[in-house]
Formats: structure tokens, sequence, C-alpha cells
């Protein structure tokens, strides 16, 4: 496995020698002399100092409320996101999806809160007319029972994924819940919200709404991706008014918590190179970045989708990438996928490729649980991090990542000084039975290890910050009341 040259061991000390004895006497009243002198100059530095610290704060809290006009002037600017990310544990950060429930069986019972501290809730919808942002399945969001809800409580109550997803959080206080906004299939809409002032203040107002409903820690915005300057533009003055309106919001609940704001960040140069990092970085509490995808049945050659290094694109390339714009490493959540990408009648990467497998559930995709597929050989390439498996009487070569390059990846983060670790998503993994869930070719689970619990051992201590549950502000009874 390579080592980053980033990376490089902290030398220790030297000792000091004690002085000879004749000297030591002479050297204790220096010592005490000095430190007199060195005393009464602090208490006279901090009374003149106190005075200046306060108007020279005062001049950067009043910055920072104007937003830059390019990324030059937001290079100078101080940060208006200041909480101090830089200590404490790693993030373990888990997509699901509202879709899971059905022909996937995967409920919120089965996601795996030991070895996460975020769930990203995947996803909200967005009208591109109005900006109002809006579950995309209230049935499997607010009103599916599961066992133990009652179907004879009075007033207006929530229940589905949120009810579930809230009481895991009152029993493991460390799991916070975003709400995801967005992703591939929507993202289109976000085009011309973006632009639009007026547009963009119903998109605030309406996912801070949701939040306070439904029992939430934060907002993701998964914008796939803007395609011209203007739409970074209004990208980057998004996230700046949900930034203000999130503080806004817990100003008005009297409350000293954080709510987050993190995007799903792209690693394909073609679009990361249109966002305006710098300004991004000063509104957002963290980046997961989406790397994966990196190859596909788009594609006329099969490679890697998911490698750190080598390729046309790589993990470290992008990240180091946005590193150089100034996103501080802590803050940097790597993206992990929980599946493989299918190449048929191939001879492996970096040869061609005709077709894609049939998949789980669409054409060219496995869920890592299924993975490897019958009758194929794994094979990993220790110099990109990153692994495939090889059927030799059908052709077909499944990029995905095992259990190794999991732990290779775990122990990258933790060497590169990341937050943590993303993935996309959690109905794909190992280690939960799926009570009646439809079998057949692509979908029989295979015998391993879970990966997201595989990285979380490779990249050390996970996360404790606590998460919030009062919502006082809610529409529905039980979510007022804290499922009591």
């Amino acid at each position: 496995m390579p080592v980053s040259s980033s990376y490089q061991p902290v030398p220790t000390d030297s000792q000091t020698d004690n002085p000879p004895p004749k000297i030591r006497l002479h050297l204790v009243l220096v010592r005490r002399a000095f430190l007199f002198i060195a005393t009464i100059a602090l208490v006279v530095l901090a009374t003149y100092k106190s005075g200046q610290w306060s108007a020279s704060q005062a001049t950067v809290d009043k910055g920072a409320q104007i937003p830059s006009e390019n990324e030059e002037e937001a290079a100078n600017l101080p940060p208006l996101n200041d909480t101090d990310m830089s200590t404490g544990g790693k993030y373990s950060v888990g997509y699901f999806t509202n879709w899971g429930i059905y022909g996937r069986k995967f409920p919120p019972s089965l996601i795996p809160v030991e070895n996460l501290t975020h769930i990203l809730y995947a996803f909200a919808n967005l009208r591109q007319d109005t900006g109002e942002v809006f579950l995309s399945d209230k049935w499997a969001d607010q009103d599916v029972h599961y066992p133990g809800d009652s179907w004879n409580d009075s007033g207006n109550n929530l229940y589905g994924n949120f009810k579930s997803i809230y009481k895991l959080k009152k029993q493991n206080r460390h799991l916070k819940v975003i709400l995801s906004i967005g992703g591939w299939t929507y993202s289109t809409s976000f085009h011309p919200i973006v632009v639009s002032p007026a547009l963009r203040t119903k998109f605030v107002a309406t996912s801070i709404r949701l939040l306070e409903d439904y029992g939430l820690d934060g907002l993701d915005i998964d914008y796939e991706y803007p395609k011209n300057d203007e739409q970074a533009r209004g990208y980057t003055q998004l996230l700046k008014e949900l930034r203000e309106g999130l503080d806004a919001h817990a100003a008005r609940k009297g409350i000293d918590y954080k709510f987050l704001l993190t995007i799903a960040a792209p690693c394909g140069p073609d679009n990361y190179k249109k966002l305006l990092v710098r300004e991004m970085d000063r509104y957002l509490d963290f980046w997961n970045m989406m790397a994966y995808d990196f190859s596909g049945s788009w594609d006329q050659i099969a490679n890697h989708q998911a490698n750190v290094f080598g390729g046309p694109i790589s993990a470290s390339e992008s990240i180091h990438w946005y590193i150089a714009q100034g996103v501080p490493r802590h803050k940097i959540v790597m993206g992990i996928p929980l599946y493989g990408r299918s190449f048929m009648n191939t001879e492996g990467p970096g040869t061609p490729f005709h077709d894609i497998g049939a998949g789980s559930w669409e054409r060219g995709v496995y869920d890592y649980r299924a993975l490897p597929l019958p009758d194929s050989y794994i094979f990993r390439d220790e110099s990109a991090l990153a692994s495939w498996s090889y059927n030799y009487q059908t052709k077909e070569m499944v990029s995905y990542d095992t259990e190794d390059v999991g732990r290779w990846k775990g122990e990258w983060i933790k060497r590169e000084g990341l937050r943590g670790s993303m993935f996309w998503e959690l109905s794909g993994d190992k280690g939960s039975p799926r009570e009646g869930m439809e079998s057949g070719p692509g979908k029989e689970p295979q015998p391993g290890y879970s990966l997201v619990a595989v990285v979380k051992d490779a990249m050390g201590e996970l996360d404790r910050s606590p998460n919030w549950l009062r919502y006082e502000g809610s529409q529905f009874d039980n979510m007022r009341t804290g499922m009591e």
C-alpha cells in the first residue's frame, strides 16, 4: 500500500542535558528574575490588547456579513463557519434512501447506528417554479406504520421513516440526521432556483420548515451540477442564505446548537472546477466527496470506478484539488461505494467492453452485499487502492471495493487527516438479513463483513458529539413532545 508523500513521522524532541552542579543556583536566580519581568510585561500587554482585540473582532464580524464577489476576495475573508472541527473523532456518514424500504426491504431498524455518526436521508424534492422543498415520498417518510406504532393515537402525529429515525437518535445520542435535497434525478430543478433570489428565499424557508417538523440535525445539498458561472455563483449564494437561515432558526429557538449544512461534492474535474470552492467553504460544515462512478456504462474502456490513485480520475487527485483551494482536511469526508459497476465482454481494467451486466436493481450495478458474483475471481491493485471481480466464462468484470480496499481507504483517510467516510447507500452493505426480499441472480447475499464497519475500524474512534432532540415548533404533536 503506497504511503502519501504528505505523511511524515514527527521526530521526538531531543533531550536536554542537566547543567553542571556549580551553575544550577545561578540558573535558578536568573529564571526567577525572568519570570517576574515576564509576568509584569504580560499584564501590561493584556490590558492594552483587551481593547484592541474587541475592536478588531467587531471588524471581522461585520466583514463576515458581506458576500465576496470573487475567489480572490474570499481568500482574504475569515471563515463564517468558525466551529473548530479539527479535533474530535471521525465521521462515518451513510445515505438512507426512502425507496429502500420497498424491494430492498431496508427499513430504519436495519441502519447500523453503532458504525455511523450521520445519516443522510435521501432525497427531498424541489419545485423549480416556486423554489419549494418538499418530501418525495410522504407515505414512506411520514405515514407508514412500523411495529410498535399505534393506529389509535389522537391528534396530528408523525410516523414513517422519520419517526423511526428520531427514535434511533434518542437511543444513540451521537447519531445526527441530515435531509439531503436533490440528487441526480431532481438536480435539474436547481438550475432556475439558484439564480433567483425569490426562489432561493422559498427554498431556505421550506427546507428549514422540514428540519423542524421532522426532527433533523441539518441540511445537505446534492446539486449535480452547476453548468456555468452564473449557476455556480447562485449555488454559493444559496449556501450562504441557508447558513444564515439555519443560524437564525437556532437563535429563534433560543438554543446553542449548530444545525449542519453539507453538500455532496463532485470528484470529476469537469464539474468541480466550476465551483467557487473558497467561498462555499465558509458556509459548510463538511464536504461529502462523491469519490465513485469514475468509470461505468458511459465509457468505452472498463476501469476502476472508485480508485484512490491512478487512472483518468482518482479520489486522491480530486480531494487534493479541494485542499489546494483551501478546504481544510478535517472538513473532507470521502465517499465509498456500497455497490459495484459491471463491464461485460472485457479482459479487465484498461480494456474495451461491450454491454453491462444485469445488476441487482438496475442494469450494470450490483449491491456490495451480492458481491463477488458466483464463479468469479477477486483481484486487487494495491497501487491504485482498487479491486474487482472477474468471471472467465462470462467475461464480466465488476469494479467494487472489497474488505481489503475498505481497510486501505480507512487507513488512507486517517493518514491524510481527512474527517471520515461517506457511503452510498446503506441498503447495499453486508451484515443485515432482508426478510421478504426477492431473490435471484445479482441479489443473493454473499458472505463477508460490513464495509461500513471495516472502514470505521480502520479510520479510528468516531465522533461522539450530541445530536438535537427538541423540536417544539414541529407541526406534529408527538414530535413536539419528543415521542414520549
